[in-house]
């Protein structure tokens, strides 16, 4: 079942069960989903849909930090619900250990030697951490790695 479908199909149990914060959220992601392939005038695959909901994700955190600094936690406090609900369509988050067992396989698969390989590494990993993982921690790893 694409990804599309599901979140239909969990808007559609949202709304019987009257459950309005979910709903909320899952709107939110429909609506993105909807712009871009109004946008791009393209219909939108599940690789691209995973890829709009990792940023809405790391949106949402972005938000949340500002929010708890300005001190208005009942707004963070918003924003942290709506990522426990785009976290249910992703993947499983992958551990530390399978992250850096990525990365060394990625390093050696491109036989990379120095900071200047790192988008090559990069390149290869993105498309296996995306929605798995923090696109950015993963790139603090990989740095890391290269300059050990």
């Amino acid at each position: 079942m694409s990804m599309k479908t599901t979140l239909k199909d969990a808007m559609k149990e949202a709304m019987r069960a009257k459950d309005k914060n979910r709903l909320s959220a899952i709107r939110l992601v429909q609506a993105e989903i909807k712009r871009v392939e109004v946008d791009e005038r393209i219909d939108i695959d599940d690789a691209r849909v995973l890829a709009i909901l990792d940023k809405m994700v790391k949106q949402r955190r972005d938000s949340i930090s500002q929010y708890e600094n300005a001190g208005r936690q009942e707004l963070a406090d918003i924003e942290i619900a709506e990522i426990a609900v785009i976290q249910d369509f992703l993947p499983t988050a992958l551990t530390e250990a399978e992250i850096a067992e990525l990365v060394q396989s990625a390093i050696s698969q491109v036989g990379a030697a120095s900071m200047a390989d790192m988008g090559k590494v990069m390149g290869i990993l993105r498309p296996q951490v995306q929605g798995r993982a923090d696109t950015g921690a993963v790139s603090g790893l990989v740095k890391a790695a290269l300059n050990s």
